[in-house]
Parts: C-alpha cells; structure tokens; sequence
C-alpha cells in the first residue's frame, strides 16, 4: 500500500477509527502532550487537534503510535515483514559473513539506486513565506514539557547536502524554535549534519538547509532510519525501497537542495559555521530525562513554503513507552537480515522500550561452542550506532527476546555473576547522562544462554557453581515486611526470579556500597542473583520502570559489580543519581514529570475533547 502523502494515510487511519479528530481550542504548550502521552501508552488513536490556539494550522500526532500503525504506513502487514523484504533482497542462504556480505553488495547497489524523481512543481510551494512574512510562531510548535527551554519541532527531515560529494542526507533532529526565523540545530558530534558543516567551515561557506514537515509516512520513518554507509543508498532511496517506487522531489526555491514534493510545510535557510553557537536545551527527551541545556548551531530560516491548508505533524518523546518505539522496531526488523549477514548465528534481536533504544539489547543466537555468546556480543558493538549499546544479553535461540519477563529469567538462571558477566568501554550516545565521559562509558555483556562444560570451570569448582546456577529455581521471595531495614530505604521487593529491588532517598556511592554490604550479607539475600538499587521515584511493583531507571542511570563500569552473599555471587545495579559530592563532575538531569495542574486540566476536559474514557 502505497501512500503519496501525510493526508492520504490520515484518511485511511479515520476510515479505520485509528485517527480521532478534536475541535475543541486546546494549547500547544504542554496540553497537547499530556493528552497524547495518555493515548500512546494505552495504544489510543492518532488526533487531529482542527484547532490549536495561536495558530491556523491543524496538528496531527500520534501517526505511529502503535505497531499496527506503523507497519501501515511502512506497507506491511506486520513489522517482521521488513526483515521478509530485505532478507529477500540479499538472500541469505548464501555464506555469512565477510564473504556473504560482499556476494549481495550487488543486489545492495542495486536497491540504494531507487534515485528520487525530480518533478518541476509541487504542492508544498503552493505558499511561499520571504523575509518578514517569515513566523515560525504562526506554525504550532509544541512545548512538550515543563521544564523545555521552548518549543521544539519533534518530528522534521533535517536536509544537508555534503559539500565536496554533493551527497544527501536526511535526518531527525529536534529544533528549538528561538525566534521568528530561526532554531537551534541539535547536530550530535557522530550525526552526518555534523559532519557535513564541519566540511563546510573548511570550505569557507554557509551549509544550506532544508527542513520537511509531513510528507510520505514512509520517508519520515526513514529519516530516523540507522542506513549503513553504502554508495548511493539514502533515506529516500530507502522510503522508494519501502514504496516500490522512485520518491518525487522538487527544488527547493532559495536552496539547492531537492525536498520532498508531497511534504507538508518546508522551511529553507543556512547554518553558518563561523557563527557562535547557542544554548539549547533542555528538552525532555527520548531516554525519559531532560537532555540539559548545551550548545548548538542557530539554523536561520530564509523561507517558508507549504500548501495551501498544510497540517502540522508532531511527536513527544519521554518515559517509554512511546511512539518512537515502533520506529525502534521497525529499524530492529529491517536490519535484522544485515546482521545475520555478518553474525549468521544470531535468530533474533530486541532493543526493548525500557531500554530507550541503546541502553539494553537482548540477542538470541543458535549456540555451537564455548564463548559464542561474546563472539557476538563484540560483533554487535562493531555494527554502525549498535556501538552505542550499554549492556548486551545474549539467550539461547529458543527465548522470545521480547518477553522480557522470560528474558530476566534466562538471566537469573544461567547467568553466574561475574563468570557469565563481563564489563568493558566504548563509545556511548552522547544522551547518555550517566556515563563516565560526554559519549565514552562503559559496556556490560550478560551470557544468559546455557553453559557448555568450558564454560563451567575447573572440575573442582563446577559442582558449586552449577549448584549456584539451580539456586533462583528454588527461590522463594520474602514479603516486604520481612525484608531488611536499613537507614535510607523507602521500598524494596523481591522477585520469584532471584531480583532484589530496593529505592533509596539520595545516596553517595559509598552509602550505596555500604547498603550493599548490608542486604547482601542478610540471610533475605539467599538465592538473590541481581540487586537493583534505585531512586525514590522508582516504582519497585513496576518492574519496566525499574529496569528503566537503573539501565538510564548506570555506567556498568562504575555501577555495576559483583558481589558476594551466603549462597553465591550475585549482580549489584547502582541506579541512583550520581551527584558532584560522589565525585561526579556533569550535572544529573530529572525525570520528566508533567505539570500536575495540567494533568487535572486534561483529566477534567476529556469529555469535552470528544475522545473515548478507555485511555483517558
């Protein structure tokens, strides 16, 4: 199924009551959001908002906003058919690999060739803004929440082209609306944007920039697409991959470079190198904190071009899960063939919500022979923005990777802390606010898949530590009133699987380790495997919030070790806030938390919002 533009897939989702409309006045400054961070997490429909205040141009979120909606607008029926179509492009019955890798280059080229269609007009220069007709507050820009530094644009196709090559390149990068005619531009340091600039401060020049809203549902996926680096392929080569069909674009009119022709709103202008860069920030961002506020590039917005009744399409982004979740999946599925290409052994991967993309992959592989596991672990690491994996568990082929529940399982059972566990360093996303360095911390790989005699150990030891492994089985999690109290504790649990999950109110780490030393030389620790130590707005009844604030707030380096108890060695997780008296020198970012007034705002207007109570 093919869909030309934003409107014809909004027509469908109505058709099928996926897409609501609402035609009360609502705000563009935190409402929007907490209405759509409602119907997100409870799989609601997408919305039209006819009127928001300021502004005469409609808003549209949540177009992706569940695994069906998104293999919709990707033209499949479910998301494991992406891995269908690219497994039949490359054919993998061939060798792995190297070998096999460079046996489907061909077919490859071939695909990344789905050149764009230029086209001489287009609709989304039907309006033309020059000069001072230029008004960046007359399009609805949302402030998604409190403590943003302003409203940002959540969901544009950043364009640049490279300055010596001439090759494109499109991008999802959020904007900072700073002015009338201006933004912030958030190029991370391994971001292509970043990249091309840099060449052109070398060159003495200005980098053009064209920014798309809206367009084919296919294209915006593909913006936030991970494409490796083979000649030729880019974000619309993939989207015409995706459509079956060359993607038409139009020049834009003071920039030359080629935008979408069924976009919705265009914004041409530069970014000047040898101009001084501006804070941004903060923004509540993906990983479910506030990015703090740092310095950027100003985009400078010389035009406007849209159509005639253009539509505002946005995102949020925050606590998971949300919508970027199935954009997630969908790469997962895409890419799964390329990896298998390289390391055949793997069956199936998952980078799960609570893990906000990089902090947690599960991998299960068809396992031969000892340290396989690592083998590809190492492999993973080494695979385009997969570097930025914080901690890698690896199953047998026979676990569902995205049952998390059996995943942690799998976990408790077959991984022996500190024999099946191993903690290295490399590059991290530089969102990651925990780590030991801006975008450098550490890595931790979790073998959770079943132990051949080698990797057991010497005959002496292995009886005790197959005895330790068989120790979760029997496991028997006492009742909360009967756990240890220590000074610092609010709530604590323990799991049938072996986990000790405890919140503390602000902790230094040496109390963290003393606290450590104290559960775990308690006769309640008998049969623990994992402790997970976690800040006092961690829900310890919940364990996706659980593994979400200790995966955001770890460096495995620094905060994970191995620790030892009466019945063996278990895995102790630091999960707080690292604050400058622990030695910590960048600022710890909060949590997003919605304005309560805002809430009961929603709370009290559902009704008049005209949209169902079952995700209210």
């Amino acid at each position: 199924m093919s869909f030309p533009d934003l409107r014809s897939f909004m027509h469908l989702l109505e058709q099928r009551g996926e897409l609501t409309r609402v035609s009360t006045p609502v705000s563009r400054e935190l409402e929007i959001t907490e209405i759509a961070d409602r119907l997100v997490k409870k799989g609601g429909p997408a919305v039209l908002f006819e009127q928001v205040r300021g502004s005469d141009i409609p808003l549209v979120i949540g177009l992706l906003g569940t695994r069906e909606r998104t293999a919709l607008a990707l033209g499949v029926s479910n998301l494991d058919e992406l891995a269908h179509k690219v497994r039949a492009l490359i054919d993998l019955g061939g060798s792995g690999g190297a070998a096999g890798l460079l046996s489907n280059l061909p077919k490859l080229r071939d695909a990344a060739h789905l050149l764009p269609r230029r086209v001489s007009s287009a609709p989304v220069q039907q309006v033309v803004w020059r000069g001072d007709e230029v008004d960046l507050d007359k399009i609805p820009v949302l402030k998604c929440w409190p403590l943003d530094g302003g409203p940002f644009v959540t969901l544009p196709l950043v364009m640049t082209k490279d300055p010596e090559t001439g090759e494109r390149n499109m991008g999802m990068y959020r904007m900072q609306v700073l002015d009338r005619s201006s933004t912030g531009m958030h190029w991370q340091r391994h971001k292509t944007g970043t990249k091309h600039l840099e060449k052109a401060k070398k060159l003495g020049q200005k980098l053009e920039v064209a920014v798309a809203l809206g367009g084919d549902p296919a294209l915006i996926y593909a913006a936030t697409a991970p494409l490796p680096p083979i000649p030729g392929l880019d974000e619309y080569a993939l989207a015409g991959y995706l459509r079956g069909q060359r993607y038409p674009v139009v020049r834009g009119l003071t920039v030359d470079l080629e935008i979408p022709a069924n976009a919705e709103i265009i914004l041409e202008g530069y970014v000047d190198p040898q101009e001084d860069w501006i804070v941004e920030g903060p923004f509540g961002d993906h990983t479910g904190f506030y990015t703090l506020p740092d310095l950027y590039p100003r985009f400078h917005v010389t035009a406007v071009t849209m159509r005639f009744d253009p539509i505002y399409p946005a995102t949020i982004v925050g606590r998971p899960p949300m919508e970027d979740a199935y954009l997630i999946e969908a790469s997962e599925r895409l890419f799964l063939p390329a990896a298998q290409l390289i390391l055949p052994e793997i069956t199936d991967y998952h980078m799960p919500p609570v893990g906000v993309a990089h902090n947690l992959v599960v991998v299960s592989i068809r396992k031969a022979y000892p340290g396989q596991a690592y083998k590809v672990a190492h492999g993973l690491l080494g695979l385009g923005q997969m570097m930025f994996a914080k901690v890698i568990v690896v199953v047998d082929e026979d676990v569902k990777v995205t049952d998390m529940d059996a995943v942690w399982r799998e976990v408790a059972q077959k991984a022996l802390p500190g024999r099946d566990t191993l903690t290295s360093r490399g590059p991290t996303d530089v969102l990651d606010h925990s780590s030991r360095g801006w975008g450098y911390g550490g890595k931790l790989i979790i073998d959770a898949t079943t132990k051949r005699p080698e990797e057991i150990g010497s005959p002496k030891s292995s009886r005790e530590e197959q005895t330790h492994d068989l120790a979760p089985e029997a496991f028997q999690p006492l009742a909360s009133t009967a756990l240890p109290h220590a000074e610092g504790i609010l709530a604590q649990r323990q799991t049938p699987e072996g986990y000790w999950i405890v919140t503390v109110q602000d902790t230094a780490p040496k109390d963290v380790q003393k606290l450590a030393q104290a559960l775990t030389s308690h006769p309640a620790a008998r049969g623990i495997r994992h402790l997970l130590i976690a800040d006092e707005q961690t829900d310890v009844n919940d364990l996706r919030d659980v593994w979400w604030t200790v995966l955001n707030n770890i460096d495995p380096e620094r905060d994970v070790w191995v620790h030892g108890s009466s019945s063996g060695p278990l895995l102790v997780w630091d999960g707080t806030p690292k604050l400058p008296k622990d030695g910590f020198v960048r600022p710890w970012p909060p949590k997003i938390v919605m304005d309560e007034a805002i809430k009961a705002r929603v709370e009290a207007l559902w009704h008049v919002y005209g949209l169902s109570e079952q995700y209210r």
